[in-house]
């Protein structure tokens, strides 16, 4: 008896530390996106971007408020600064789906092609001259890139199946095909107009310069419903890690959530991708980050890596925009880059036995 209330009070102690590391690990967020609100050419202080932030629940708070300080907190930093976060939770989570669902530690959103399906629509918009186009408030050129994603996957998923199944193997060397007959177009599409090659280049590197709310509401309904449709599926991804036998035998219907699973973090990621360009070694770097916090159950993995995704984009992000003068900017994608580099490259180095490699 007093064992057993000894381990209610070790668990119910474990519970509450987990709790305050969540609530501290939201907190850490929230603080990161009000920093980076005041962040900027346009010096503002943080008591008045406080006094915004607060204005949905106390509408005297923003009272004598200059309306272009309004307009740029509200309307620029702040939505840039929720679109970053949106943007890295659906890379991050893709990541993590497809490193689950292929079994390959090195899967991430460029695995699959889907990233380059992307900048192939977005380099053929730019080159048609359709990427000004506006169609009910939306640019041209985030719509092409999501066609073009979803053409991306949907030639994986052709090349991929095998007597109607989907196999691990063959979807990623079916991406991998993909991805590099997709990059070969793109140089053509470089080499052909060579006035656009700036544009394009820089789209490719990733940049979430000039968006908007617009913009991520546009993503946000694929993150929400990307997320939800994985969440159902935790308990699959974790039989699915012992492999496509083993999973069977324990009733798992390989094909059906493999397919799901796929095709919801396609979805998430095409979004994302479409509004930002590539940006690079998040799907791939923070599920690993998040696996050697929380451990390989994706039941704790995917929250810790939605979080994880948003917070390493808003920093990068911030980051971006702050290192050069005159309101110059970095492609966000560089940072990402200069940043997970080095990282990844430790736990190559180091860690091959996690990775297995």
């Amino acid at each position: 008896m007093e064992r057993t209330v000894r381990r209610h009070t070790v668990l119910s102690g474990h519970c509450g530390i987990s709790v305050l590391c969540w609530a501290g690990f939201v907190l850490l967020i929230v603080v990161a996106a009000f920093l980076a609100s005041g962040i900027g050419s346009f010096e503002t202080s943080y008591r008045t971007i406080f006094r915004l932030w607060i204005s949905p629940f106390d509408s005297d708070s923003a009272a004598g408020i200059d309306d272009t300080v309004r307009y740029i907190v509200i309307n620029v930093r702040l939505a840039r600064v929720c679109l970053a976060f949106i943007v890295g939770a659906a890379l991050a989570l893709a990541g993590t789906v497809y490193q689950g669902v292929l079994l390959n530690p090195l899967a991430d959103p460029f695995t699959l092609g889907v990233s380059t399906g992307a900048a192939f629509g977005a380099s053929l918009a730019i080159l048609l001259g359709l990427g000004g186009m506006q169609l009910s408030g939306i640019s041209g050129l985030p719509l092409a890139a999501f066609a073009g994603a979803m053409l991306a996957l949907y030639l994986v998923y052709l090349l991929g199946r095998i007597d109607g199944r989907i196999h691990a193997t063959t979807l990623v060397l079916a991406g991998i095909i993909v991805s590099t007959f997709l990059s070969a177009w793109i140089s053509l599409l470089k080499s052909l107009n060579e006035d656009s090659v700036s544009t394009i280049v820089f789209w490719i590197m990733g940049s979430l310069s000039g968006k908007s709310w617009t913009h991520a509401v546009l993503v946000l309904p694929y993150l929400v419903a990307g997320g939800a449709g994985i969440l159902i599926f935790t308990r699959e991804l974790d039989i699915l890690s012992l492999g496509d036998i083993q999973a069977q035998h324990l009733g798992v219907n390989v094909q059906r959530v493999r397919f799901w699973l796929l095709l919801a973090a396609s979805l998430a990621t095409a979004a994302a991708v479409a509004v930002s360009g590539i940006i690079g070694f998040v799907g791939l770097v923070v599920p690993h980050l998040a696996r050697l916090v929380v451990g390989p159950r994706h039941g704790r993995l995917i929250p810790a890596t939605l979080l994880t995704g948003g917070l390493l984009v808003l920093v990068s992000d911030t980051i971006a925009r702050s290192l050069l003068p005159n309101g110059e900017e970095l492609p966000v994608g560089v940072v990402t880059a200069i940043l997970g580099g080095p990282f990844f490259c430790y736990l190559l180095l180091h860690r091959k036995k996690y990775l297995q490699l």
